[in-house]
């Protein structure tokens, strides 16, 4: 399972963006959770690419 960890501010971003970092379980710069590598969180990854960084294990 992929680690995604917050590593910009969500200040400045839209509406859609930041309900995406909330339903990956990130609310603050530095948190790093772990998620399911399948469809609809890579989609999600996509989406907040730039405000995020994920590592494969």
């Amino acid at each position: 399972m992929p680690k995604v960890t917050q590593i910009k501010s969500k200040n400045g971003s839209n509406q859609r963006q930041i309900d995406t970092l909330r339903s990956l379980g990130l609310r603050k710069i530095g948190q790093t959770v772990e998620v399911k590598d399948n469809e609809q969180s890579r989609g999600m990854l996509h989406r907040v690419r730039h405000l995020v960084k994920v590592e494969e294990d």
